[in-house]
């Protein structure tokens, strides 16, 4: 870490890529983690879809039954 950031007053938070101390502050530039190299890592996890959002494949428009019209 640099010296500026030492001597500010800051949240320290475990980084998500390492667990390592980062300095959670507007003067850290890769802010939530420790370093470059672990802001790279974490975007090569998303470009190679490491990580991935959970949801239900939509239904199929043909077999799903249409909706009951309200009299």
């Amino acid at each position: 870490m640099s010296e500026s950031l030492s001597n500010e007053t800051t949240k320290i938070v475990a980084c998500p890529a390492c667990s390592g101390d980062s300095h959670y502050a507007a003067s850290n530039p890769y802010r939530p983690f420790c370093s470059a190299r672990c802001k790279q890592i974490d975007l090569g996890a998303w470009a190679s879809e490491q990580f991935r959002v959970q949801a239900e494949p939509p239904a199929d428009p043909d077999t799903a039954p249409w909706p009951t019209p309200a009299h």
